[in-house]
């Protein structure tokens, strides 16, 4: 494993290690919810990524206490990022989960420097911060105290109920600054659910967090991500997952179909030819252009989504609203519900 070689920006000249192999612990836990789980439990030497200044993001610094996820989703963009420390992007991501045990103080101490103006920081945008994982080592607490106590505006997002643990503190952080809280459920369809994002919970527990956020006066918006083209875009299926999103009390529904990148396109194919083989030379066709479907397609999916939202009485995100996560967004391709301009593809998960 490539330990002392992993640093923020693979490739970029100059850079030191995050951190070496005397600062790995590698355990397992033989209990049902970790049996076949590694953590690589790791002293970071920096937990405040700067975002490449070729992202389109529309913030500048993340946070990411871990790395792989035991989510497990098919489809997931960050699994490219374990081949930096050798590991499998297939299993491997799913199983072998680096930790950074130290990331609330090196978060602290980072907040404190001179040098930093408190920018708008985001989490989740590489692996979720509240996978099972969480349980265990109960970072975010940390984290958002440290957030907290500097006024500090930050946003989440999750498909993660472990969030609702720190509810309390979350209500704290937003009485003092900009907090925004984003669940992504990308459909209801339980048999979907199941096989391509195996160890998430429910589409169902996750739009109970969106309840319990809007019960206590914290704005949260859905990521309706990804539209999983063939599998999950029938209109049957959209207005399902719409009209729960808007039940559950949802700000806003942003909608995000299916991008594959290297590393994620690989793992998600194989799956397709293991459970769908019918599908795969659709598939082939629809990405052939690259990681994104066909801007016919998109726009389509996400015109099918803005007409549900209207119907189920979703309007548009507000923008600059407060307690709100603002989600990155391609140009090229759907976004949030802004409907005066042209559809843009989002680029988060």
């Amino acid at each position: 494993m490539r330990w002392d070689n992993l640093v923020e920006n693979p490739g970029t000249t100059g850079d030191i290690a995050l951190f070496g192999t005397d600062a790995v612990t590698t355990r397992t836990f033989d209990t049902p919810e970790f049996r076949g789980i590694t953590f690589h439990e790791i002293r970071a030497r920096s937990i405040v990524n700067r975002v490449p200044g070729a992202s389109r993001m529309p913030f500048e610094w993340t946070v990411n206490p871990y790395r792989g996820c035991t989510h497990a989703c098919v489809y997931c963009f960050a699994r490219k990022t374990h081949s930096y420390l050798d590991l499998d992007t297939g299993l491997g991501f799913d199983s072998q989960i680096v930790v950074k045990i130290n990331a609330p103080e090196l978060l602290r101490r980072h907040l404190a420097s001179p040098r930093w103006e408190g920018a708008h920081i985001a989490m989740g945008t590489n692996v979720d911060c509240y996978q099972r994982a969480e349980g265990r080592y109960r970072l975010m607490p940390g984290i958002i105290s440290a957030l907290t106590e500097r006024a500090n505006p930050f946003s989440i997002l999750t498909k993660g109920t472990l969030i609702l643990r720190d509810l309390e503190l979350l209500r704290q952080a937003a009485a003092l600054t900009e907090v925004g809280i984003s669940v992504s459920v990308g459909s209801v369809d339980q048999e979907l659910w199941r096989t391509v994002e195996p160890g998430t919970p429910s589409p169902e527990r996750r739009l109970d967090v969106v309840r319990a956020m809007s019960e206590n006066g914290i704005g949260c918006g859905v990521l309706m991500a990804p539209v999983i083209p063939f599998l999950g875009d029938r209109p049957d299926q959209l207005r399902a997952t719409v009209r729960a999103i808007a039940a559950a009390g949802a700000t806003s529904v942003t909608p995000l179909v299916l991008h594959l990148r290297p590393g994620a396109r690989e793992w998600f194919m194989t799956w397709l030819a293991e459970r769908h083989p019918h599908l795969v030379r659709r598939y082939e066709r629809l990405y052939a252009e690259g990681a994104y479907a066909p801007k016919w397609y998109q726009r389509r999916i996400t015109g099918q989504v803005h007409a549900l939202a209207d119907e189920y009485g979703i309007g548009p995100a507000a923008r600059g609203a407060s307690r709100r996560l603002s989600v990155p967004t391609d140009p090229d391709l759907p976004t949030a519900r802004q409907p005066e301009q042209e559809p843009t593809q989002l680029t988060l998960l």
